[in-house]
């Protein structure tokens, strides 16, 4: 792993001076991170719902909307055992998960949701300095979820974005995580840390969600079916059912979804890297399943993912999987077959 980047100046004035005004569009300032919220029973209640594509692709599972204290959560239910939680990347929602969660539900009680401003979840405000699409918030949405179906604690497997809301689950909930699994995926201020004009290059639409609204938005609701296929575009043809793909494509014609991801890219370079910067030292303690594409950004760049992760948790194993960052649909053997070997140990 490289750090020339922070080899030449601060770590903090590099990356305010770099990120803090292109992510805040109004030149704010980094916020002093809260302390993360704890949940509350009392606050949730849920509702059932009728999605007929969730239907179809969760066979047996319960539909709900479950009210937390921030958010609107949409997710199904299903199976029996230990809880599993399974969150999702971008621009998708929790159906891709939906050629693994079927099987490990045989074993676990198994709960796939949509992120706040994804899918059908809730759109809530912005907030100062992004901090309504903070992974914090997103956490504190799952800790809150799993509470009110009755799991105090809970193992959570997560991809690309989905990836930083465990990853923030594991350190703001260490008493409640049992495990926790990442796909494809390095820590955000890693990823910053790390910066070179290749990775920024391959990386380019981190930097395009984050300029200030309503740019981005705008742009990606005049070529929606484009910017859906530039972000799935490297994945090999058969990777994305056809139930799925028309799914991503019904939310994301929702101009608040398309508003919400960008919030959530934007949290990323403000917010979440105040956060991320400031108990860097503070460790994931539960077992933590990091899986890779062995064709992906976070191999061609950081090289041994294992070991990056070791800067980062106590317990890490993992390894690389012939395939590309949509996994759980390119791979989805694969992925339930380590998923239900890590968690079911």
């Amino acid at each position: 792993m490289t750090h020339e980047m922070t080899d030449k100046m601060p770590r903090r004035n590099f990356l305010r001076n770099s990120l803090g005004l292109l992510a805040a569009g109004q030149g704010a300032g980094f916020l002093t991170a809260a302390k993360p919220a704890r949940a509350a029973a009392s606050q949730t209640s849920a509702q059932p719902t009728n999605n007929p594509v969730s239907a179809k692709l969760f066979p047996g599972f319960r539909q709900m909307r479950i009210e937390t204290s921030g958010a609107s959560i949409n997710a199904v239910v299903g199976g029996s055992g230990p809880p599993l939680l399974l969150l999702h990347g971008h621009p998708q929602t929790h159906v891709m998960w939906h050629k693994v969660a079927p099987r490990l539900a045989q074993r676990f009680s198994v709960v796939a949701a949509d992120l706040r401003g994804y899918g059908d979840s809730s759109k809530p405000p912005d907030g100062p300095n992004h901090a309504g699409y903070s992974k914090r918030a997103m956490a504190q949405d799952f800790a809150e979820v799993m509470t009110h179906l009755g799991f105090d604690k809970f193992a959570v497997g997560g991809a690309d974005r989905g990836a930083r809301v465990t990853t923030r689950l594991a350190l703001d909930y260490p008493a409640r995580i049992t495990k926790a699994a990442v796909l494809d995926n390095l820590p955000t201020f890693m990823m910053y840390r790390n910066l070179t004009k290749e990775l920024v290059t391959t990386i380019h639409h981190w930097f395009f969600l984050i300029q200030p609204s309503p740019y981005p938005e705008t742009m990606i609701a005049n070529s929606l079916e484009l910017y859906l296929a530039r972000s799935f575009g490297r994945a090999p043809q058969g990777t994305f059912s056809d139930e799925a793909y028309a799914e991503y494509l019904r939310c994301f014609r929702n101009p608040a979804t398309i508003h919400a991801a960008c919030e959530d890219y934007r949290a990323g370079a403000a917010i979440d890297l105040e956060n991320d910067e400031a108990d860097w030292n503070k460790k994931i303690t539960c077992p933590l399943l990091a899986l890779w594409a062995e064709q992906g950004t976070v191999a061609r760049f950081f090289g041994n993912v294992l070991e990056a992760w070791k800067e980062k948790a106590l317990d890490v194993r993992g390894k690389s999987m012939h395939g590309g960052h949509h996994l759980a649909e390119e791979l989805p053997d694969q992925v339930f077959a380590e998923f239900n070997s890590f968690f079911s140990a």
